[in-house]
């Protein structure tokens, strides 16, 4: 006899014919550990009808946490200007990162930048009285990273995160999502690398950083924040770059399309783009993590949506090939 439990085939020659209770909660408890396995993005919920919990809140508890906050941005003024409507009372993108712990990192993984700041959306449907946080697991991150997902300041950054999570709400619950990670349809990271002179690296870079921002509006990107990482790796003595800049990128068409079916989608927005080079090299090192995660991650299946993401993809592409040729 075979049973169909939550996804998971199993086969009983019980002879009886019948499951014992205690084995059907086994069974549909490793059906929900096996479901939470597939999931990249964690979505964090608490009721929320007397609208105490709000973005400044939630801020404040990572803050508490030992989070560095690069922006925590309202999202739905932008959406009413440039689209007309929103579906949410509430849609922030939040960016954080730790600089303890990505010191850290950085001493081991150089491409932690693509995760400093990591991002979150912070939102409440219209008419809901529920408000959500959705981010990135960090074994999704390791697994973009390709770095160890029980690397241990990894998996504090990850506990430090839940923490800050239950804090900001104490009632809050983790959802099980509907869905689960799909095969990726491209890479999961963009990487390039340009040549720099190493007695002109400061001129090549400035003029380098000036074009590339001054691409970003006439090809729909918005510069949604900045962090210089090497200023707190300095401050901290550890001298192993001459820079390492993150960008935080985002565009506005594709967090709006994509959060009207999947507001979770804010676990991978705004996007960090980093730029690096370290002392005695003869390259800059520039990476970001690719549109492919958000339609694996998220099982996206849309026109819609897989417009404004492919297309992203390739505008970012074409202006860092350009620039770098």
């Amino acid at each position: 006899m075979k049973f169909i439990i939550k996804g998971l085939l199993l086969t009983s020659f019980i002879a009886t014919g019948a499951v014992a209770k205690d084995t059907v909660k086994t069974i549909e408890k490793k059906a929900a550990v096996a479901a939470a396995v597939t999931q990249d993005i964690q979505i964090f919920t608490s009721d929320n009808a007397e609208g105490k919990i709000t973005p400044a809140t939630i801020e404040a508890a990572f803050k508490k946490t030992g989070f560095y906050i690069s922006a925590n941005r309202d999202m739905n003024g932008p959406f009413k200007k440039q689209f007309k409507e929103t579906t949410f009372d509430v849609y922030n993108l939040f960016t954080f990162f730790s600089k303890k712990e990505t010191l850290e990192l950085v001493k081991k993984y150089p491409n932690i930048g693509m995760f400093s700041p990591m991002s979150m959306s912070i939102y409440t449907k219209k008419g809901d009285k529920k408000i959500s946080i959705s981010s990135l697991k960090t074994e999704a991150i390791a697994k973009i990273l390709k770095i160890p997902a029980d690397d241990k300041i990894l998996v504090k950054v990850g506990e430090m995160v839940k923490e800050a999570l239950k804090a900001a709400m104490p009632d809050g619950k983790f959802e099980t999502l509907s869905y689960r990670v799909q095969e990726l349809t491209g890479p999961q990271v963009s990487s390039y690398e340009m040549e720099m002179d190493p007695e002109e690296w400061e001129d090549e870079k400035e003029e380098f950083q000036m074009e590339f921002e001054g691409t970003l509006a006439p090809n729909g990107f918005v510069m949604a924040g900045f962090n210089d990482l090497n200023y707190d790796f300095e401050e901290s003595k550890y001298e192993a770059y001459d820079f390492y800049d993150v960008y935080s990128i985002c565009k506005l068409p594709v967090i709006y399309t994509v959060a009207k079916t999947h507001p979770e989608a804010g676990a991978y927005a705004p996007c960090s783009l980093y730029m690096y080079k370290k002392i005695g090299e003869k390259k800059m090192h520039l990476a970001f993590p690719t549109v492919y995660n958000w339609i694996s991650s998220m099982d996206i299946k849309d026109k819609e949506s897989l417009k404004v993401l492919h297309e992203a993809q390739e505008s970012m592409h074409k202006i860092l090939t350009g620039l770098i040729e």
